[in-house]
């Protein structure tokens, strides 16, 4: 294997990216983080990683999420207004179409089940934008095992296989993995970046916070011996 002028074999940077599909601040920094790789000249690998936001909600339970953040968290009416008209805005620029006033608030375990299911298959990356869309564009119930299993068949995968994997609780220790890792590095909320295990990046960040991680890990590996 070559050297690289990082000062190490070449190989991608990686960046392990803690999520939740329904959170809004997750898909506008999944985006972002996509244009800044995009824009990047090396290789970069994203990994992406269970996280809940409410583990506490009932499985296979909706709500909208209006609501949900207005009895459960307390949120007052005009900063769930302001927060998403900021995000619109924000998300518009980057390619997205959130649409808050349908959105539902679902406990994600069996969204997760079919992440993994996806990362099986090599459609990780596409399963995480195709439930993130569902979530904000289409306000779909992604607590609904019909409409898991539809998108999983959407991306070519096995609708009966993810049909079995949502029955029988399938990746239920790599879920829990993720989440128990996350604890460990403390990250307690989300979206969390880890770039190359070196360096962090929390919350939907402009694109030049993640090149500007992403151009920190070049000169971290340039500074390493050969």
């Amino acid at each position: 294997m070559s050297t690289s002028v990082f000062g190490r074999a070449a190989e991608p940077i990686v960046i392990d990216v803690w999520s939740d599909v329904v959170c809004p601040f997750c898909y506008l920094g999944h985006a972002v983080l996509e244009e800044s790789v995009a824009q990047f000249p090396y290789g970069v690998e994203i990994r992406y990683h269970s996280f809940q936001l409410n583990p506490g909600m009932k499985v296979g339970q909706s709500i909208r999420a209006d609501d949900y953040l207005a009895a459960q968290v307390h949120l007052p009416k005009e900063q769930i207004e302001a927060s998403h008209a900021h995000l619109t805005e924000r998300g518009a620029r980057s390619g997205l179409d959130y649409r808050f006033d349908n959105v539902l608030m679902v406990n994600t375990l069996d969204a997760h089940r079919m992440i993994h299911l996806a990362k099986a298959h090599g459609q990780e990356s596409a399963m995480v934008k195709r439930l993130f869309r569902a979530e904000f564009t289409e306000t779909l119930n992604l607590a609904d095992h019909a409409v898991l299993a539809d998108l999983a068949a959407e991306l070519g995968l096995d609708r009966a296989e993810a049909v079995t994997v949502l029955e029988t609780g399938g990746y239920e220790k790599d879920i829990r993995a993720d989440i128990a890792q996350a604890r460990q590095l403390g990250i307690s909320g989300v979206p969390f970046f880890v770039f190359d295990n070196r360096r962090a990046v929390s919350g939907a960040q402009p694109i030049e916070t993640f090149r500007r991680a992403l151009d920190l890990i070049r000169q971290d590996r340039a500074a390493q011996p050969a």
